[in-house]
């Protein structure tokens, strides 16, 4: 006789190893620069991750359609190439943007521009808090995840580097007291380990090697933040065990 208790139990277990059983549709916007969206083939990498991990309720999202990576993913997006997060709030531009994609998380890869134009830290870290700010607006429960850019040796800027890792220092003691438990900002670290010298082809924007570091760093933090914002669901799912007899 199979004890039923045993096989409810089992059966939890198994929805609890496996979140997408029953979890609703969560709706993911990748915000940022020409890294993020130009084209951006870590996301298609990244989305793969999360095909591969059997993670499929997400609905990635943006008023950017996907470019070509090599195979079909799910690409919209909003990396604007070209942008600051000064400018994004300068114009105002993100809140038609979120009341067009409404997602359920941001990951937010913002600041290479700033720093290359020379920009103070602090006015960098005020336009990321003005942007979150205005995503709290569209979802007062909205999951950030905001990056350590990755390093940068563009030609002409002998600087950049040492701006990436000021703004990235400051990220890390600013996201805690931004953070809130209705809407957490978690810091994802796409800096270390990426080497300009051999994950660009220009000091800047990733080539394959850089977009395979940049889809893993995010895989984690993503793959944790759909979990809670989808709901780790305890669904009992019935199975041939369950169906023995009491």
């Amino acid at each position: 006789m199979f004890n039923f208790a045993k096989s409810m139990l089992l059966a939890v277990s198994a929805s609890v190893l496996n979140p997408v059983l029953g979890a609703a549709t969560v709706r993911i916007n990748a915000l940022g620069d020409s890294i993020t969206g130009s084209p951006g083939c870590w996301r298609a990498l990244l989305w793969q991750q999360l095909q591969n991990a059997n993670i499929k309720n997400t609905d990635f999202v943006g008023t950017l359609a996907g470019q070509g990576c090599g195979f079909t993913y799910d690409g919209e997006n909003d990396g604007h190439g070209g942008f600051l997060a000064t400018g994004i709030v300068k114009n105002n531009q993100l809140p038609g943007w979120l009341s067009i994609s409404k997602p359920d998380i941001v990951m937010m890869e913002l600041g290479t521009n700033d720093v290359w134009s020379h920009l103070p830290t602090e006015t960098i870290v005020a336009a990321l808090t003005k942007l979150v700010d205005q995503m709290r607006s569209q979802k007062p429960t909205m999951r950030v995840l905001v990056a350590q850019i990755t390093p940068m040796n563009p030609s002409g800027c002998s600087d950049c580097n040492q701006g990436v890792i000021n703004l990235n220092k400051a990220v890390v003691a600013w996201a805690p007291t931004k953070s809130t438990a209705a809407s957490p900002i978690s810091v994802v670290d796409c800096f270390t380990g990426f080497n300009t010298a051999t994950d660009t082809n220009d000091g800047v924007h990733p080539n394959n090697s850089g977009n395979a570091k940049l889809a893993n760093c995010w895989f984690t933090p993503l793959k944790a933040a759909i979990a809670l914002a989808g709901g780790n669901t305890t669904t009992v799912i019935p199975s041939a065990s369950t169906n023995s007899k009491r």
